[in-house]
């Protein structure tokens, strides 16, 4: 499932074509100047260089010579015979990616705020159901073309812009490898004995903001991780394969313990909101923002994964996998958390703490075994594909896969996720609504771009091209309206956020609150709408 694509080959090698039975990806050529976004049914190559590609539906082929700064082995689209993946390994790769510790925290973190039970798995299930449309939109191009989300962003940023976009998807998915990684360290911190935990190296210390011996477990997890990537992908694609019905069984494990335990869901059903009516709707909207944030990233280089797509409908079938998934195992979640009240006296919130509460050494192993399993899933599917993939279109002669894993990991370190988890408030409304406000205008603008503008068709060769006359080299290599557009998405959102987390005062304007607590919603569609209107006005009619 997430195999590589095709490697570079010699010009005598046979052509690569697109199989895919769609409108054809060759168009005629057009000047581009300042802030100009040529007319994507008039592009034409007028070089024949040796290496082709063929339009979609045509036998005529489109010549060009990929650019080697444009071109490597994880940037190439995939071949007819790389695109296997059905719509039901689409769906269980969610299954994988959904069962996790902080998939299993996000609803409890609502129950914690003040929702009731029902409140906050139907937060949960609205935001990944409205999710659920860009997901399949952004899919598209990838299922098309078979391209990956670094080479669809040169479409809408510039064969150079992109790398803009794509970063900035790689800090996102750095931020949570760290986070991943942190909750991996937890789970060995479990393991300790009683002795251990409690001598003084348990102590938390002010300037690293943790202890040195949860740290260190932390490290210990991240260096093992990062042994187990370092290996490639074939024994990944593997793991992610048979990992989905695995987690399921074991979180059907603690969901049955604890309905036996308690004495069936009761508690979990008589748990009101504590929330008044103004209260309730001032949280669900920045919570609404927190969960659609949460697989946001995902959704914006979701082509990393659509590209090994049988066909379209394929793609959009299988991504039904995550409003369900999501529904069903916050549900466990929630379920399991509030079941812990009656079996406990008190509400554990954390999987490992209640796992290491229920003790045992069987049950700890499990656990281990489970939590790392789960970690080790999501990690490399949502938080290392894509930095590596980012890093490749910014390098593609240096950086290599596990070059990119390295550089992913490292800066995962430097994002201290110890203090993003330390608070329901901390990784909700700082954390998944802070960073919505940068994927979001991205989102828009990819979408805009492909739909509005360009009505679904590409250029392939222009995507590996760095010819000044190609469609996607605009100025320098820099698509301005983008930038503009990218830049009007993300600025009503600073305010709100620098109020957040601290550097603003509390008396800043009310609407500097809204905007940020609807911070994906607000930048999806300003960057979105002002990439369209740009794009008309700017664009000059063909020659």
């Amino acid at each position: 499932m997430l195999s590589k694509s095709l490697s570079l080959r010699p010009p005598n090698t046979p052509p690569i074509t697109d199989t895919q039975n769609q409108m054809p990806s060759c168009y005629p050529p057009t000047r581009v100047s300042l802030f100009s976004a040529p007319n994507p049914t008039n592009l034409r190559h007028t070089h024949t260089p040796p290496h082709h590609l063929r339009c979609s539906n045509s036998g005529d082929p489109l010549l060009f010579q990929p650019d080697p700064s444009l071109t490597s082995d994880d940037l190439r689209p995939a071949t007819p015979t790389q695109r296997t993946l059905s719509g039901f390994e689409l769906a269980t790769l969610w299954v994988a990616l959904v069962v996790g510790v902080p998939s299993y925290y996000l609803a409890g973190s609502l129950v914690d705020l003040g929702m009731s039970w029902w409140q906050g798995i139907a937060t949960v299930v609205a935001s990944n159901t409205i999710l659920l449309v860009p997901l399949i939109l952004t899919g598209h191009p990838g299922a098309r073309y078979g391209i990956s989300f670094p080479v669809l962003a040169r479409s809408s940023f510039g064969i150079h812009g992109a790398h803009i976009p794509t970063l900035i998807r790689a800090l996102v998915g750095c931020g949570w490898y760290g986070i991943e990684s942190w909750i991996g360290g937890e789970a060995i911190f479990l393991l300790l004995p009683n002795s251990i935990k409690q001598s003084r190296f348990s102590q938390n210390l002010a300037w690293l903001g943790t202890s040195p011996l949860e740290f260190s477990c932390f490290m210990i997890f991240w260096a093992a991780q990062l042994a187990f990537v370092w290996r490639g992908m074939d024994g990944i694609r593997k793991l992610e394969k048979y990992s989905a019905p695995i987690l399921i069984f074991l979180t059907s494990c603690l969901l049955i313990w604890s309905y036996i335990k308690a004495g069936g869901f009761g508690h979990m059903l008589s748990l009101s909101s504590r929330l008044s009516n103004s209260e309730f709707w001032s949280l669900f909207f920045p919570s609404l923002t927190a969960n659609i944030s949460f697989w946001a990233p995902v959704a914006l280089n979701i082509p990393d994964f659509t590209r090994y797509a049988k066909s379209q409908a394929d793609q959009a079938i299988g991504q039904i996998g995550l409003p369900i998934s999501m529904g069903v195992f916050t549900f466990i979640g929630v379920a399991v958390t509030a079941s812990t009240g009656v079996i406990f006296g008190k509400v554990i919130s954390d999987p490992i703490q209640l796992l290491g509460q229920i003790g045992g050494l069987t049950t700890i192993i499990v656990a281990i075994f489970g939590i790392s399993l789960a970690t080790l899933t999501t990690n490399i599917a949502a938080n290392v594909v894509a930095p590596a993939n980012a890093l490749a279109n910014l390098s593609p002669t240096w950086f290599t896969f596990r070059r990119g894993a390295l550089i992913t990991a490292l800066l995962g370190i430097a994002f201290q996720p110890w203090r993003l988890l330390k608070s329901s408030e901390s990784y909700v409304y700082t954390w998944l609504v802070g960073y919505s406000a940068l994927v979001g205008p991205i989102a828009g603008i990819l979408l805009a771009d492909y739909y509005l503008v360009r009505s679904t068709n590409l250029s392939m060769g222009d995507l590996y091209s760095r010819s000044p006359g190609g469609a996607y080299y605009y100025t320098g290599g820099f698509n301005l309206v983008a930038m503009v557009a990218l830049i009007v998405g993300i600025l009503p959102v600073i305010p709100g956020f620098l109020q957040k987390v601290g550097v603003l005062s509390s008396n800043i304007p009310r609407a500097f609150t809204v905007i940020y607590s609807n911070a994906w919603f607000i930048s999806f569609f300003s960057g979105g709408c002002v990439y369209w209107v740009l794009s008309r006005v700017t664009r000059k009619p063909n020659i």
